[in-house]
């Protein structure tokens, strides 16, 4: 089996942050093993998930206009000439996660924009691994410049960060390969229909408002299931025992192209009531996030933007403009 191209569902199950949550069925022994002699090896989809990977990442020199505004912002790095970038090693494909050859080495998109970023700012890229939940301290505290971990843009998190927008915040409709089922767009679509969602989630929030219109409609609404991890969802999809799952749309997109078991079928934004996305967070009135700004929308304008964006397979999450602090998820 080639290394450039397999991808288990041990990797699709550390899927920490993005973890569904509520256990409400067991998977037996037996069922998972007979699933997993029947599911296919490997994928002809080539990407390349070692640390050689690295090698091919996109480069760009330095951008005057956010050097300039760099030094006039008053910014200090944590470390001089460089950018320490809190980055999330134990993510999942494609975002960011470790090469399967190397424990240390943080590859996928988010890698790619950091290492780009610091070369527009004309800053050494200094990657540290950290968990989901240090980022938002190392940040406020310092000991981070910023963090790129597929981070939504919220009003909450607006009152201590500063977000420079680098992809739009995106939820996947996925069901089995070979389903009845091709395309989600409306709440009728999913009438009837078992749904894998994450407890307690904003996602969830977005489904049982369909479910509710279908009840209103006088239909079927349908039933949301719940389970502890992506690995058990993806079990339940495959096996029949849901007809959909509600992932992140990288994620989603990745598990179809590297599996070949799953298809996205729909998407909606994740920041639901509002079009959110994700950032780039800085910390508040740090003077960093607009330069991080002006080196994004050059990567956009000259092109370098969307061939990231086509290398990890995600050209469904692009923004047109780097936005600074854009509306958000709405306070609970």
């Amino acid at each position: 089996m080639s290394r450039r191209t397999r991808l288990s569902l041990a990797v699709l199950a550390g899927v920490g942050a993005l973890a569904l949550a509520a256990c409400s069925a067991v998977v037996t022994d037996d069922e998972k093993s007979a699933k997993e002699a029947a599911a296919p090896e490997t994928s002809e989809v080539a990407f390349d998930l070692t640390s050689a990977n690295v090698e091919t990442r996109p480069h760009i020199e330095p951008v005057a206009e956010a050097v300039d505004a760099l030094a006039e912002s008053g910014f200090e790095p944590v470390q001089e000439g460089k950018l320490t970038v809190a980055i999330l090693g134990a993510g999942a494909p494609p975002t960011s996660f470790f090469a399967e050859d190397d424990s240390t080495t943080i590859i996928g998109s988010d890698a790619d924009f950091a290492s780009l970023i610091a070369e527009g700012l004309d800053l050494e890229y200094a990657p540290e691994n950290v968990a989901w939940a240090d980022w938002p301290l190392g940040v406020e505290s310092g000991k981070y410049d910023i963090a790129l971990i597929n981070i939504g843009v919220t009003e909450e998190r607006k009152e201590l960060f500063d977000f420079a927008t680098y992809r739009d915040a995106v939820m996947a409709f996925t069901v089995a390969a070979g389903s009845e089922i091709t395309e989600i767009a409306e709440p009728a679509d999913v009438s009837g229909l078992k749904v894998i969602v994450g407890s307690g989630t904003n996602q969830e929030a977005y489904l049982l408002d369909w479910f509710a219109q279908n009840e209103q409609a006088g239909i079927e609404p349908g039933e949301a299931v719940y389970y502890e991890d992506t690995a058990a969802g993806l079990l339940a999809l495959t096996s029949g025992r849901a007809d959909v799952s509600i992932l992140p749309y990288s994620l989603a997109a990745f598990q179809a192209a590297t599996l070949g078991e799953t298809a996205v079928v729909g998407k909606f934004n994740s920041a639901y009531p509002v079009d959110g996305q994700v950032g780039a967070v800085t910390a508040k009135g740090s003077g960093l996030v607009d330069p991080v700004s002006i080196v994004l929308n050059t990567l956009i304008e000259d092109g370098t933007y969307a061939e990231v964006l086509e290398r990890w397979g995600q050209q469904e999450e692009a923004v047109a403009e780097s936005l600074v602090n854009p509306p958000g998820l709405p306070r609970p």
